[in-house]
């Protein structure tokens, strides 16, 4: 309660740029189990026909046997991931994503867990009140293996002044 006897409303929010610390590392959970309409719909939606990710037939004779889940899904589920956690109503902008990675394949039924690390922060030379922030997304899979990383450089607002 606050001092007027009314139950205190708390929007959920990311995080402001100070209270980001560097080598802070947040996982991100629930984890997302990852379907064939999953693969089937983004992979459409992006109008990338790949066989690796549409054809079954095609995809069982190919290295993994297998249909393989599209990597930019792979890579826009971990990134978003962790918005609620970290930049929900605290983002300015995405500046970039860099040194992105799938080491592993991501396949239907796997279940893609997400963890970020803080890299570097520092304030705005020209914007007042905003950091930029530099994380490491990494996805696993269910055994720990990783299936994906990128570095992701994003404007952050700084936490607003209270008044006093």
């Amino acid at each position: 309660m606050d001092g007027t006897g009314e139950a205190k409303a708390i929007v959920q929010r990311g995080l402001y740029y100070d209270e980001l610390a560097i080598g802070a590392r947040y996982l991100h959970r629930p984890g997302r189990t990852a379907t064939e309409a999953d693969n089937v719909l983004f992979s459409t939606l992006t109008m990338n026909t790949q066989a690796l990710h549409l054809d079954a037939a095609f995809s069982e004779g190919q290295p993994f046997g297998q249909r393989l889940m599209n990597s930019m899904w792979t890579l826009a589920t971990m990134v978003g991931a962790s918005v609620s956690q970290i930049t929900q109503g605290t983002l300015v902008a995405q500046l970039g994503l860099t040194d992105i990675s799938f080491p592993a394949p991501l396949l239907h039924g796997d279940t893609l867990y997400t963890e970020t690390e803080i890299l570097d922060k520092r304030l705005s030379a020209s914007r007042p009140g905003q950091g930029i922030v530099t994380m490491r997304h990494i996805g696993r899979n269910q055994q720990g293996e990783v299936v994906a990383s990128a570095t992701r450089t994003a404007l952050m607002w700084c936490a607003p002044e209270e008044d006093s």
